[in-house]
């Protein structure tokens, strides 16, 4: 039990991170894009799109990687793969959905493309507030806290 609890932590920091993280963008970031104006909105998309990733980039990485060390450490938990599972949603809606659509705003704002990414983005929050009662769940189990 004490081997899985520093894959737990990692785990369980990465994804809480990305939760608070996806609500603010999901009530506040994403819906503000409309008002940005055109003037200036590619310039601020790319800026957007670049200083996003350094903010994403290594908390979507740590979970990843510690969601596959859950896993390896307690193989026969079929809830280990459910929390897996849905890193792989979260990365695939990311790749498949809301980067092309992010790609599509560089060119300039485009009102059909930016109410599908607010609509959209409601699957990984929806993912990741789930993925947050399961990890904590899973350190409550380690810890013995039933």
């Amino acid at each position: 039990m004490e081997t899985e609890r520093l894959p737990l932590l990692i785990n369980a920091a990465a994804t809480l991170y990305m939760t608070g993280l996806i609500w603010f963008v999901q009530v506040v970031h994403y819906p503000l894009f409309g008002r940005v104006g055109e003037a200036g909105y590619r310039q601020y998309q790319v800026a957007h799109q670049n200083l996003t990733s350094l903010v994403v980039g290594p908390a979507m990485l740590a979970e990843l990687v510690s969601a596959i060390w859950v896993v390896s450490a307690a193989t026969k938990d079929p809830w280990r793969w459910v929390g897996l599972a849905a890193v792989a949603g979260l990365w695939a809606s990311t790749a498949l959905v809301q980067m092309p659509l992010h790609a599509a705003l560089a060119g300039g704002f485009d009102g059909e493309a930016h109410a599908r990414l607010v609509a959209s983005n409601w699957v990984r929050t929806v993912l990741w507030t789930g993925r947050s009662g399961l990890v904590l769940w899973f350190i409550a189990r380690a810890w013995q806290w039933r």
